[in-house]
């Protein structure tokens, strides 16, 4: 059943789409990422839900340089980049703006990093159930890095979960993942924000607090080699 839009906040989002995963499947001990850093709210609540453990997959979306909302490509932990095709060619960038811009995003990649994980390595993922969470799937940039990213990394099953995203978006990502479970998918997509009323930015305090309870629960060994970011 489509969800009553727009969600109160990520939060209530987060809870409508832990309902929907309960309902429908019943994984052994998956383990749930969330995309900092809106995704992480929405996560903590699928987590909490299906008992699972909760990490972060640190994603950067990659900019036009004159549009920095419009994503050409994205990275992610591991060393991962992903560029949009169909952006890259439609505007011209080149291939010297696309560099540099990934350069920047990738320093504050590793800023996150240091952040929100510290001394905590990323977890094993080798054979598990990954659900992949945001608040919602616009372009699917950093998604795309995310699941190229826990592929890298041995997981068994790449489920892509968030409360609202474009058709079109989610029908790309069925191709690149086993599941793809999006509670909405509006006709008319013009943005994330447009389908919450409170989406106020997700600060970084937020997110290290809600780290800060899933690392002292977590039940997962860590990953048996650290991925090193590429150049």
């Amino acid at each position: 059943m489509t969800p009553r839009l727009p969600y109160r906040n990520r939060i209530a989002a987060g809870r409508a789409l832990a309902t929907q995963l309960m309902k429908s499947h019943h994984w052994q001990r998956p383990l749930v990422l969330g995309l900092p850093r809106g995704g992480v709210p929405v996560a903590a609540e699928v987590a909490a839900a299906l008992d699972a453990d909760l990490d972060v997959m640190i994603v950067r979306k990659i900019g036009l340089p004159w549009q920095p909302e419009v994503a050409m490509g994205a990275i992610a932990s591991g060393g991962i980049c992903i560029r949009n095709g169909p952006v890259i060619r439609a505007t011209g960038v080149s291939e010297e703006d696309f560099l540099e811009a990934a350069h920047h995003e990738r320093e504050e990649l590793r800023r996150r990093e240091q952040r929100y994980r510290g001394d905590h390595p990323l977890p094993s993922m080798a054979g598990r159930t990954v659900i992949l969470v945001d608040d919602g799937l616009a372009t699917g940039s950093t998604m795309r890095a995310a699941i190229a990213a826990v592929r890298k990394l041995h997981a068994e099953e790449v489920v892509v979960a968030a409360p609202v995203g474009a058709a079109d978006t989610v029908a790309d990502l069925q191709g690149l993942a086993e599941e793809v479970i999006c509670l909405a998918t509006p006709e008319l997509f013009g943005a994330v924000g447009a389908f919450y009323d409170d989406f106020s930015p997700t600060r970084d305090e937020e997110v290290e607090a809600i780290l800060a309870i899933a690392f002292s629960r977590n039940r997962t060994a860590p990953a048996h080699a650290a991925l090193d970011d590429e150049t």
